[in-house]
Protein backbone atom coordinates (compact mmCIF):
# COMPACT_ATOMS: atom_id res chain seq x y z
CA UNK A 1 0.00 0.00 0.00
CA UNK A 2 1.35 3.27 -0.93
CA UNK A 3 2.27 6.09 1.74
CA UNK A 4 -0.33 8.54 0.54
CA UNK A 5 -3.18 5.61 0.31
CA UNK A 6 -2.27 4.58 3.77
CA UNK A 7 -2.39 8.35 5.17
CA UNK A 8 -5.63 8.39 3.34
CA UNK A 9 -7.37 5.57 4.92
CA UNK A 10 -5.90 6.33 8.50
CA UNK A 11 -8.07 9.58 7.99
CA UNK A 12 -11.32 7.34 6.43
CA UNK A 13 -11.02 4.72 9.20
CA UNK A 14 -11.11 7.03 12.49
CA UNK A 15 -13.11 9.95 11.54
CA UNK A 16 -16.35 10.01 13.59
CA UNK A 17 -19.40 7.29 12.55
CA UNK A 18 -22.47 9.65 14.07
CA UNK A 19 -21.58 12.56 11.49
CA UNK A 20 -24.39 15.05 11.46
CA UNK A 21 -23.97 18.84 11.58
CA UNK A 22 -25.96 21.62 11.29
CA UNK A 23 -23.57 24.54 11.36
CA UNK A 24 -24.80 27.46 9.81
CA UNK A 25 -23.09 29.35 7.52
CA UNK A 26 -19.56 27.77 7.27
CA UNK A 27 -18.50 23.88 7.77
CA UNK A 28 -15.91 23.94 10.75
CA UNK A 29 -12.07 23.16 9.86
CA UNK A 30 -12.27 19.23 10.86
CA UNK A 31 -8.41 17.60 10.33
CA UNK A 32 -8.15 15.38 7.76
CA UNK A 33 -11.73 15.92 6.44
CA UNK A 34 -12.16 19.53 5.35
CA UNK A 35 -8.71 20.16 5.16
CA UNK A 36 -5.68 18.67 3.88
CA UNK A 37 -3.83 16.11 5.90
CA UNK A 38 -1.07 17.35 3.81
CA UNK A 39 -0.14 19.68 1.81
CA UNK A 40 -1.87 19.53 -1.74
CA UNK A 41 -2.97 16.32 -0.58
CA UNK A 42 -6.75 17.52 -1.92
CA UNK A 43 -7.36 20.19 -4.15
CA UNK A 44 -9.38 23.30 -3.19
CA UNK A 45 -12.72 23.92 -4.31
CA UNK A 46 -12.40 26.38 -7.22
CA UNK A 47 -15.86 28.27 -6.93
CA UNK A 48 -16.58 29.36 -3.27
CA UNK A 49 -19.69 31.83 -2.98
CA UNK A 50 -20.24 34.17 -0.51
CA UNK A 51 -22.54 32.49 1.75
CA UNK A 52 -24.78 35.55 1.78
CA UNK A 53 -28.13 35.55 3.17
CA UNK A 54 -31.00 34.57 0.74
CA UNK A 55 -34.18 37.08 0.07
CA UNK A 56 -36.96 36.88 1.69
CA UNK A 57 -39.83 35.36 -0.81
CA UNK A 58 -42.47 37.24 -1.65
CA UNK A 59 -46.60 36.39 -0.67
CA UNK A 60 -47.87 33.61 -2.72
CA UNK A 61 -52.21 32.59 -3.02
CA UNK A 62 -53.00 29.70 -1.81
CA UNK A 63 -55.78 27.42 -1.76
CA UNK A 64 -57.77 25.51 1.02
CA UNK A 65 -58.83 23.24 -1.40
CA UNK A 66 -58.43 19.10 -0.44
CA UNK A 67 -57.45 17.69 -3.51
CA UNK A 68 -56.59 13.43 -2.80
CA UNK A 69 -53.53 13.66 -5.67
CA UNK A 70 -50.76 15.85 -4.67
CA UNK A 71 -47.43 16.87 -6.11
CA UNK A 72 -44.81 17.91 -4.28
CA UNK A 73 -41.89 20.06 -6.33
CA UNK A 74 -38.23 20.75 -5.08
CA UNK A 75 -37.45 23.87 -6.51
CA UNK A 76 -34.84 26.65 -7.04
CA UNK A 77 -35.42 30.31 -6.82
CA UNK A 78 -35.02 30.98 -10.62
CA UNK A 79 -32.67 33.98 -9.15
CA UNK A 80 -30.39 31.71 -7.13
CA UNK A 81 -31.24 34.81 -4.58
CA UNK A 82 -34.69 33.87 -3.19
CA UNK A 83 -34.80 31.00 -0.69
CA UNK A 84 -35.15 27.69 -2.14
CA UNK A 85 -39.03 26.08 -1.47
CA UNK A 86 -41.13 22.96 -1.84
CA UNK A 87 -44.30 24.05 -3.27
CA UNK A 88 -47.38 21.50 -3.31
CA UNK A 89 -49.75 21.73 -5.66
CA UNK A 90 -52.86 19.64 -6.93
CA UNK A 91 -52.93 16.69 -9.26
CA UNK A 92 -56.72 16.42 -9.08
CA UNK A 93 -58.39 16.61 -13.04
CA UNK A 94 -60.88 19.16 -11.67
CA UNK A 95 -58.53 20.92 -9.87
CA UNK A 96 -55.00 20.51 -11.73
CA UNK A 97 -51.95 23.07 -11.07
CA UNK A 98 -53.44 24.52 -8.37
CA UNK A 99 -50.91 25.70 -5.72
CA UNK A 100 -51.78 25.15 -2.29
CA UNK A 101 -48.49 25.83 -0.42
CA UNK A 102 -45.13 27.07 -0.38
CA UNK A 103 -42.67 26.41 2.17
CA UNK A 104 -39.20 27.79 2.21
CA UNK A 105 -35.43 26.26 3.42
CA UNK A 106 -33.89 29.12 4.98
CA UNK A 107 -31.37 29.12 2.34
CA UNK A 108 -30.50 30.12 -1.43
CA UNK A 109 -28.51 28.71 -4.17
CA UNK A 110 -28.63 24.86 -3.27
CA UNK A 111 -29.35 23.95 -6.28
CA UNK A 112 -32.14 21.28 -5.43
CA UNK A 113 -32.05 18.05 -6.51
CA UNK A 114 -33.92 15.17 -5.54
CA UNK A 115 -36.83 14.45 -3.03
CA UNK A 116 -38.58 11.55 -1.54
CA UNK A 117 -40.60 10.84 1.50
CA UNK A 118 -39.97 8.64 4.86
CA UNK A 119 -41.63 5.28 4.68
CA UNK A 120 -44.32 6.82 7.15
CA UNK A 121 -45.45 9.57 4.88
CA UNK A 122 -44.63 12.09 7.21
CA UNK A 123 -41.64 13.65 6.08
CA UNK A 124 -39.95 15.05 2.76
CA UNK A 125 -36.15 15.35 2.31
CA UNK A 126 -34.74 17.24 -0.59
CA UNK A 127 -31.22 17.75 -1.41
CA UNK A 128 -28.70 20.32 -2.04
CA UNK A 129 -26.42 19.45 -5.20
CA UNK A 130 -24.22 22.49 -5.04
CA UNK A 131 -25.05 23.75 -1.10
CA UNK A 132 -21.29 22.84 -1.10
CA UNK A 133 -20.52 26.00 -2.89
CA UNK A 134 -22.02 28.07 -0.24
CA UNK A 135 -20.93 25.93 2.57
CA UNK A 136 -24.20 25.79 3.45
CA UNK A 137 -26.26 22.53 4.93
CA UNK A 138 -27.11 19.57 2.32
CA UNK A 139 -30.53 17.91 3.32
CA UNK A 140 -33.03 19.53 4.06
CA UNK A 141 -36.40 18.16 5.95
CA UNK A 142 -40.00 19.02 5.95
CA UNK A 143 -43.16 17.64 7.89
CA UNK A 144 -45.82 16.78 5.55
CA UNK A 145 -48.49 15.36 8.76
CA UNK A 146 -50.40 18.14 6.89
CA UNK A 147 -50.22 17.25 3.37
CA UNK A 148 -51.34 20.37 2.47
CA UNK A 149 -49.58 22.58 4.67
CA UNK A 150 -45.92 21.04 5.04
CA UNK A 151 -43.61 22.76 7.05
CA UNK A 152 -39.09 22.94 7.31
CA UNK A 153 -38.34 20.81 10.10
CA UNK A 154 -34.43 20.93 9.81
CA UNK A 155 -31.34 20.81 7.38
CA UNK A 156 -28.15 18.96 8.08
CA UNK A 157 -25.12 17.86 6.37
CA UNK A 158 -22.45 15.34 6.34
CA UNK A 159 -18.48 15.10 7.36
CA UNK A 160 -17.32 13.18 5.11
CA UNK A 161 -19.27 13.92 1.94
CA UNK A 162 -21.56 16.33 0.19
CA UNK A 163 -23.32 16.39 -2.95
CA UNK A 164 -26.39 15.06 -2.02
CA UNK A 165 -28.38 13.23 -5.16
CA UNK A 166 -30.70 9.76 -4.51
CA UNK A 167 -32.72 8.83 -2.04
CA UNK A 168 -34.45 5.38 -0.10
CA UNK A 169 -36.68 5.19 2.89
CA UNK A 170 -35.87 2.47 5.56
CA UNK A 171 -38.93 0.37 6.74
CA UNK A 172 -38.12 1.62 10.42
CA UNK A 173 -37.38 5.37 10.17
CA UNK A 174 -34.97 7.41 8.20
CA UNK A 175 -33.22 7.14 4.93
CA UNK A 176 -30.05 6.24 2.69
CA UNK A 177 -28.57 8.92 0.80
CA UNK A 178 -26.21 8.45 -2.16
CA UNK A 179 -23.69 11.29 -1.40
CA UNK A 180 -21.91 12.00 -4.95
CA UNK A 181 -18.76 13.49 -3.28
CA UNK A 182 -16.42 14.06 -0.33
CA UNK A 183 -16.52 16.91 1.61
CA UNK A 184 -14.26 18.65 -1.09
CA UNK A 185 -16.59 17.20 -3.86
CA UNK A 186 -13.80 14.95 -4.73
CA UNK A 187 -13.93 11.07 -5.34
CA UNK A 188 -15.06 9.13 -3.17
CA UNK A 189 -18.48 10.03 -2.30
CA UNK A 190 -20.56 8.01 0.87
CA UNK A 191 -23.67 5.88 0.79
CA UNK A 192 -25.89 7.97 3.90
CA UNK A 193 -27.52 6.48 6.91
CA UNK A 194 -30.17 8.10 8.96
CA UNK A 195 -31.64 6.93 11.67
CA UNK A 196 -35.95 7.87 12.25
CA UNK A 197 -34.71 11.55 13.59
CA UNK A 198 -32.91 11.77 10.23
CA UNK A 199 -29.64 12.21 12.12
CA UNK A 200 -26.32 11.20 9.85
CA UNK A 201 -25.44 8.24 11.75
CA UNK A 202 -23.09 6.09 9.37
CA UNK A 203 -21.35 7.39 5.96
CA UNK A 204 -20.46 3.72 4.02
CA UNK A 205 -18.32 2.26 3.60
CA UNK A 206 -16.59 2.07 6.97
CA UNK A 207 -14.97 -1.16 6.56
CA UNK A 208 -11.18 -1.63 5.64
CA UNK A 209 -11.75 -3.24 2.78
CA UNK A 210 -14.54 -1.06 1.33
CA UNK A 211 -12.92 2.04 2.04
CA UNK A 212 -9.96 0.20 0.07
CA UNK A 213 -12.41 -0.07 -2.76
CA UNK A 214 -13.51 3.18 -3.53
CA UNK A 215 -10.13 4.91 -2.99
CA UNK A 216 -8.96 2.40 -5.88
CA UNK A 217 -11.30 3.04 -8.08
CA UNK A 218 -14.15 6.38 -8.82
CA UNK A 219 -16.69 5.91 -6.35
CA UNK A 220 -19.09 8.63 -7.42
CA UNK A 221 -22.83 7.35 -6.25
CA UNK A 222 -25.56 8.76 -7.93
CA UNK A 223 -28.22 6.03 -8.61
CA UNK A 224 -29.48 4.23 -5.64
CA UNK A 225 -31.96 1.21 -5.03
CA UNK A 226 -32.40 -0.96 -2.00
CA UNK A 227 -34.25 -4.71 -2.02
CA UNK A 228 -35.26 -4.90 1.66
CA UNK A 229 -35.99 -8.70 1.02
CA UNK A 230 -33.31 -9.90 -0.39
CA UNK A 231 -30.85 -7.87 1.24
CA UNK A 232 -28.95 -5.91 -0.94
CA UNK A 233 -28.07 -2.23 -2.03
CA UNK A 234 -26.85 -1.04 -5.64
CA UNK A 235 -25.34 1.95 -6.44
CA UNK A 236 -24.45 3.57 -9.64
CA UNK A 237 -21.05 5.91 -10.43
CA UNK A 238 -22.06 9.29 -12.11
CA UNK A 239 -19.11 11.70 -12.40
CA UNK A 240 -16.89 12.81 -10.04
CA UNK A 241 -18.65 16.73 -9.16
CA UNK A 242 -15.79 18.73 -8.68
CA UNK A 243 -14.96 17.67 -11.99
CA UNK A 244 -17.77 19.87 -13.64
CA UNK A 245 -16.69 23.07 -12.42
CA UNK A 246 -14.21 25.27 -13.65
CA UNK A 247 -11.26 24.92 -14.03
CA UNK A 248 -11.73 21.07 -15.04
CA UNK A 249 -9.67 19.06 -17.16
CA UNK A 250 -12.77 17.35 -18.49
CA UNK A 251 -15.67 15.71 -16.48
CA UNK A 252 -14.97 12.36 -14.80
CA UNK A 253 -17.26 9.94 -15.57
CA UNK A 254 -17.92 6.59 -13.81
CA UNK A 255 -18.24 3.39 -15.22
CA UNK A 256 -19.47 1.08 -12.48
CA UNK A 257 -21.89 -0.25 -9.86
CA UNK A 258 -21.11 -1.17 -6.27
CA UNK A 259 -22.96 -4.13 -5.35
CA UNK A 260 -23.79 -3.64 -1.07
CA UNK A 261 -25.08 -6.55 1.14
CA UNK A 262 -27.33 -5.09 3.34
CA UNK A 263 -27.23 -6.38 6.22
CA UNK A 264 -23.74 -5.56 7.22
CA UNK A 265 -23.40 -2.28 4.61
CA UNK A 266 -20.18 -3.81 2.52
CA UNK A 267 -19.45 -3.49 -0.54
CA UNK A 268 -19.55 -7.35 -2.15
CA UNK A 269 -18.19 -6.61 -5.55
CA UNK A 270 -17.82 -3.60 -8.42
CA UNK A 271 -20.01 -3.90 -11.44
CA UNK A 272 -18.22 -2.26 -14.90
CA UNK A 273 -20.38 -1.18 -17.79
CA UNK A 274 -17.39 -0.56 -20.01
CA UNK A 275 -17.44 2.62 -21.71
CA UNK A 276 -20.71 3.60 -20.00
CA UNK A 277 -19.75 6.93 -19.43
CA UNK A 278 -21.62 7.94 -16.39
CA UNK A 279 -23.80 4.91 -14.57
CA UNK A 280 -26.87 7.52 -13.43
CA UNK A 281 -29.32 5.75 -12.14
CA UNK A 282 -30.24 2.20 -11.41
CA UNK A 283 -33.66 0.68 -10.31
CA UNK A 284 -34.32 -2.95 -9.36
CA UNK A 285 -37.00 -4.30 -11.07
CA UNK A 286 -40.70 -4.87 -8.93
CA UNK A 287 -40.88 -8.90 -9.04
CA UNK A 288 -38.55 -10.11 -10.86
CA UNK A 289 -37.57 -13.56 -9.68
CA UNK A 290 -33.50 -12.58 -9.62
CA UNK A 291 -33.78 -9.21 -8.05
CA UNK A 292 -32.49 -7.72 -11.56
CA UNK A 293 -32.37 -4.32 -12.04
CA UNK A 294 -32.40 -1.31 -14.78
CA UNK A 295 -28.72 0.67 -14.71
CA UNK A 296 -28.78 3.85 -17.71
CA UNK A 297 -25.32 4.45 -19.62
CA UNK A 298 -25.69 7.79 -20.62
CA UNK A 299 -22.42 8.20 -22.51
CA UNK A 300 -23.69 4.82 -24.70
CA UNK A 301 -27.41 6.08 -24.44
CA UNK A 302 -28.37 2.29 -22.91
CA UNK A 303 -30.36 0.25 -20.78
CA UNK A 304 -28.21 -2.02 -19.27
CA UNK A 305 -29.67 -5.24 -17.01
CA UNK A 306 -27.85 -5.77 -14.04
CA UNK A 307 -28.12 -9.86 -12.18
CA UNK A 308 -26.69 -9.20 -8.59
CA UNK A 309 -27.05 -12.89 -7.41
CA UNK A 310 -25.32 -14.09 -10.84
CA UNK A 311 -21.33 -14.83 -10.93
CA UNK A 312 -18.82 -13.90 -14.04
CA UNK A 313 -16.79 -16.39 -15.11
CA UNK A 314 -14.04 -15.47 -12.50
CA UNK A 315 -16.69 -15.96 -9.72
CA UNK A 316 -17.79 -12.06 -9.29
CA UNK A 317 -20.85 -11.82 -7.55
CA UNK A 318 -22.80 -9.16 -9.79
CA UNK A 319 -23.20 -9.73 -13.72
CA UNK A 320 -24.00 -6.85 -16.32
CA UNK A 321 -25.58 -7.23 -19.98
CA UNK A 322 -26.43 -5.20 -22.75
CA UNK A 323 -30.86 -4.93 -22.22
CA UNK A 324 -31.57 -2.20 -24.45
CA UNK A 325 -29.76 0.24 -26.90
CA UNK A 326 -32.10 3.62 -27.33
CA UNK A 327 -30.40 4.90 -30.41
CA UNK A 328 -28.21 7.61 -31.43
CA UNK A 329 -29.87 10.25 -30.18
CA UNK A 330 -29.54 8.77 -26.74
CA UNK A 331 -26.39 9.08 -26.82
CA UNK A 332 -24.29 11.48 -25.13
CA UNK A 333 -27.24 13.07 -23.60
CA UNK A 334 -25.90 14.41 -20.08
CA UNK A 335 -28.30 12.55 -18.02
CA UNK A 336 -30.50 9.80 -18.47
CA UNK A 337 -33.04 9.14 -15.58
CA UNK A 338 -35.63 5.95 -15.11
CA UNK A 339 -38.65 4.75 -13.80
CA UNK A 340 -40.20 1.28 -13.41
CA UNK A 341 -44.02 0.45 -13.14
CA UNK A 342 -45.10 -1.18 -9.58
CA UNK A 343 -45.54 -4.11 -12.00
CA UNK A 344 -42.37 -4.72 -13.67
CA UNK A 345 -44.09 -4.33 -17.20
CA UNK A 346 -42.45 -0.49 -18.23
CA UNK A 347 -39.47 1.67 -17.86
CA UNK A 348 -39.44 5.15 -18.32
CA UNK A 349 -36.32 7.49 -19.41
CA UNK A 350 -35.69 10.96 -19.66
CA UNK A 351 -33.01 11.43 -22.20
CA UNK A 352 -32.49 15.69 -20.88
CA UNK A 353 -30.77 16.97 -23.79
CA UNK A 354 -32.71 15.07 -26.66
CA UNK A 355 -35.80 16.26 -25.28
CA UNK A 356 -37.40 13.17 -25.00
CA UNK A 357 -38.77 10.17 -22.95
CA UNK A 358 -38.62 6.77 -24.11
CA UNK A 359 -40.62 4.09 -22.63
CA UNK A 360 -40.04 0.66 -23.14
CA UNK A 361 -42.28 -2.62 -22.37
CA UNK A 362 -40.19 -5.35 -20.21
CA UNK A 363 -43.05 -7.68 -19.52
CA UNK A 364 -40.49 -9.94 -21.62
CA UNK A 365 -36.70 -8.93 -20.45
CA UNK A 366 -35.68 -11.28 -23.63
CA UNK A 367 -37.79 -9.47 -26.39
CA UNK A 368 -38.11 -5.48 -24.84
CA UNK A 369 -40.36 -3.17 -26.80
CA UNK A 370 -40.20 0.12 -27.47
CA UNK A 371 -43.55 2.05 -27.10
CA UNK A 372 -42.55 5.37 -28.62
CA UNK A 373 -41.35 6.53 -31.56
CA UNK A 374 -37.66 8.34 -31.25
CA UNK A 375 -38.31 10.48 -33.97
CA UNK A 376 -41.49 11.96 -32.50
CA UNK A 377 -41.18 15.87 -31.43
CA UNK A 378 -42.08 15.68 -27.57
CA UNK A 379 -43.71 19.01 -25.76
CA UNK A 380 -40.92 18.68 -23.24
CA UNK A 381 -37.41 20.68 -22.94
CA UNK A 382 -35.25 19.28 -20.61
CA UNK A 383 -36.49 16.60 -18.80
CA UNK A 384 -35.01 14.92 -16.33
CA UNK A 385 -36.25 13.41 -12.88
CA UNK A 386 -39.46 11.06 -13.79
CA UNK A 387 -41.70 9.63 -11.60
CA UNK A 388 -44.60 7.13 -12.02
CA UNK A 389 -47.63 8.02 -9.97
CA UNK A 390 -48.78 5.83 -7.14
CA UNK A 391 -51.83 4.97 -9.39
CA UNK A 392 -49.59 3.84 -12.60
CA UNK A 393 -51.92 6.21 -14.24
CA UNK A 394 -49.81 9.27 -14.85
CA UNK A 395 -45.97 10.10 -15.20
CA UNK A 396 -44.34 13.11 -13.38
CA UNK A 397 -41.53 14.74 -15.62
CA UNK A 398 -39.78 17.93 -14.29
CA UNK A 399 -37.96 19.78 -17.29
CA UNK A 400 -34.64 20.91 -15.11
CA UNK A 401 -31.79 19.20 -14.82
CA UNK A 402 -28.70 21.11 -13.53
CA UNK A 403 -27.56 24.34 -14.70
CA UNK A 404 -24.10 25.76 -13.32
CA UNK A 405 -24.01 29.15 -15.10
CA UNK A 406 -20.07 30.42 -15.36
CA UNK A 407 -18.67 28.16 -13.03
CA UNK A 408 -18.99 25.33 -14.45
CA UNK A 409 -19.50 22.65 -17.37
CA UNK A 410 -22.91 21.37 -17.28
CA UNK A 411 -25.80 23.89 -18.40
CA UNK A 412 -28.51 22.09 -19.82
CA UNK A 413 -31.76 23.61 -21.71
CA UNK A 414 -34.72 23.87 -19.87
CA UNK A 415 -38.27 24.86 -20.05
CA UNK A 416 -38.83 24.45 -15.94
CA UNK A 417 -42.38 23.01 -16.36
CA UNK A 418 -43.89 19.37 -14.71
CA UNK A 419 -45.22 17.78 -17.02
CA UNK A 420 -48.28 15.10 -16.01
CA UNK A 421 -48.41 12.65 -18.48
CA UNK A 422 -50.92 9.90 -19.07
CA UNK A 423 -50.17 6.63 -19.17
CA UNK A 424 -52.12 4.30 -21.59
CA UNK A 425 -53.06 0.61 -21.42
CA UNK A 426 -50.55 -0.38 -23.45
CA UNK A 427 -47.78 1.63 -21.13
CA UNK A 428 -47.27 4.34 -23.93
CA UNK A 429 -47.61 7.89 -22.91
CA UNK A 430 -49.93 10.89 -23.80
CA UNK A 431 -48.71 14.49 -23.25
CA UNK A 432 -51.47 16.55 -22.11
CA UNK A 433 -51.12 19.20 -18.87
CA UNK A 434 -48.17 21.03 -17.45
CA UNK A 435 -46.95 23.22 -14.34
CA UNK A 436 -45.19 26.59 -15.40
CA UNK A 437 -42.73 27.17 -13.05
CA UNK A 438 -41.23 30.32 -14.27
CA UNK A 439 -44.45 31.89 -14.88
CA UNK A 440 -45.93 30.58 -11.39
CA UNK A 441 -42.99 32.24 -9.26
CA UNK A 442 -42.30 35.28 -11.42
CA UNK A 443 -41.25 37.29 -8.26
CA UNK A 444 -38.70 34.56 -7.28
CA UNK A 445 -37.11 35.09 -10.46
CA UNK A 446 -39.12 32.33 -11.91
CA UNK A 447 -38.16 28.69 -10.68
CA UNK A 448 -36.60 25.84 -11.19
CA UNK A 449 -38.03 22.00 -10.35
CA UNK A 450 -35.50 19.57 -10.16
CA UNK A 451 -37.78 16.76 -8.56
CA UNK A 452 -41.08 15.57 -7.08
CA UNK A 453 -43.00 13.08 -5.02
CA UNK A 454 -46.55 12.41 -5.00
CA UNK A 455 -49.12 11.70 -2.57
CA UNK A 456 -52.27 9.48 -3.12
CA UNK A 457 -55.02 10.19 -0.32
CA UNK A 458 -57.83 8.41 -2.51
CA UNK A 459 -58.27 5.61 0.12
CA UNK A 460 -57.78 7.50 3.50
CA UNK A 461 -57.02 4.51 5.12
CA UNK A 462 -54.27 3.14 2.84
CA UNK A 463 -52.67 6.24 1.24
CA UNK A 464 -49.34 6.00 -1.31
CA UNK A 465 -46.69 7.50 -1.13
CA UNK A 466 -44.04 8.26 -3.67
Amino acid sequence: MSSSVALLLTAFLFAPSASTLSLPPLIPAIPGVTTPLLNNLAPPLPILQVPTPPLESPPFEASDIKPKKIGYFWAASGDNQHKDFLATYSLDDDTFGTLLWVTDVPSSGNSPHHLGPSHDGKTLIGGGLLSLLKTQDTAFYFDVTDPYRPTFKKSNRALLSSITDEIRAKPDGGFFITYMGSALGTSPGRLIETDADFNIIHEWPEDTDGLLNILGEQFSPHGLTVDFDKNIILTSDYVVPLSILKPSLGIQRGNTLRLWDLPTRKIISTIEIPDGGGIQDVKFIPGNSEAAALATAVHLGQVWIIYPFRKDGSGKQGVAKLLYDLGPKARDTTAIYSDISADGRFAYFTLTTANHIAALDISDLENVKRLDDPEEDQPTIGPHYIKIAPDQKHVVVTDYFVQTGDIGLINTPADYKALYIDVRDDGSLAFNRSIDFPREFAGRGGAKPHSSVVFDLSDPENPVYY
